[in-house]
């Protein structure tokens, strides 16, 4: 077993912290478990302990394969393994950077994690008496070659009307900045309010998760609302969903052709759970088509502690 917490000498096990994502506000965005002595555990032991945290994800943090980076990481869901996640990288970057260089983040620091989609930069910094740390999207979106169900058979799965699919010429599409999803354009915050996706359509292990958008927000200043649904994760619903926002990306490039240059993007997400979440998101343009894309966000640290494992 890995060294671990030590009490009078003795060993209470594998350290872990548990952290709010795409938040400065403790017990609101999406938390997220960090065990970060993982040496010795293989998957399947990662796989159970990621069940009995029960989030949306935990990340394991090991020695990385390249010495200049900070860790290789694996991020599990309760139910699989996911080989890139947004809120896991934000919060795993903060937490690193927050014990191994605390006196740097004033000025921030750029720290490179290993996951299974590539290696990823974050860049950390202090913000306010929290955290907060934006990476560059490891791959830009692919649009995927399957089809997106029909308009009708969406509105069924949704518990939601054909007609309240779409908006402003968006869409049902699918894209995939490391992990798939779908994406459903809905006309309204009513709208996305009421949907209730079906068993039968999302539970499947390979099936993508479906993230449900529409432009009217809560918030001014944000530029979309959302829900994600990931059944075929263990994951419901999701208080926000990073690796989503990567993929969105393509949406916005797709369905909103944006003028060269950059923007920048707020998210708003798990408004609906009670677990308010603010994903920023920028995009660079060159000549109608999308160079480079971050994702970024705050963090909090909720608690410390060890597995006795």
């Amino acid at each position: 077993m890995a060294a671990g917490v030590t009490e009078g000498g003795a060993d209470l096990g594998r350290r872990f912290a548990t952290l709010d994502v795409f938040t400065a506000t403790p017990l609101a965005g999406n938390p997220l478990a960090v065990v970060l002595d993982a040496d010795g555990l293989d998957g399947a032991r990662m796989q159970a302990i990621a069940r009995e945290f029960n989030l949306s994800e935990t990340v394991f943090v090991l020695p990385p394969r390249d010495p200049a980076h900070a860790a290789k990481v694996r991020i599990f869901t309760p139910g699989r393994e996911l080989p890139f996640a947004g809120h896991p990288t934000i919060g795993t970057a903060c937490l690193i950077a927050h014990m191994r260089t605390p006196d740097r983040l004033a000025d921030g620091v750029r720290i490179v994690l290993e996951e299974e989609v590539g290696d990823v930069a974050c860049r950390v910094r202090r913000d306010g008496d929290g955290l907060a740390a934006e990476f560059d999207c490891p791959r830009l979106p692919l649009r995927l070659d399957a089809p997106p169900p029909g308009v009708a058979d969406l509105a069924a799965a949704l518990g939601l009307d054909a007609g309240e699919i779409g908006f402003d010429g968006h869409q049902p599409s699918l894209f995939s900045a490391g992990a798939p999803f779908l994406f459903v354009p809905v006309r309204s915050l009513a709208t996305i309010a009421r949907a209730r996706p079906s068993d039968a359509l999302w539970t499947a292990p390979d099936a993508p998760a479906v993230f449900v958008y529409t432009s009217e927000v809560v918030e001014p200043g944000s530029a979309f609302h959302a829900r994600m649904f990931g059944g075929g994760w263990g994951v419901p619903e999701d208080p926000a969903t990073g690796s989503a926002a990567a993929a969105f990306a393509g949406v916005v490039l797709a369905f909103d052709r944006p003028p060269d240059g950059e923007r920048d993007l707020t998210l708003e997400q798990g408004f609906e759970m009670g677990r308010p979440s603010r994903i920023a998101l920028r995009l660079r343009v060159e000549g109608g088509t999308l160079r480079s894309a971050s994702v970024g966000g705050s963090a909090v640290i909720v608690s410390t502690g060890a597995l006795a494992l």
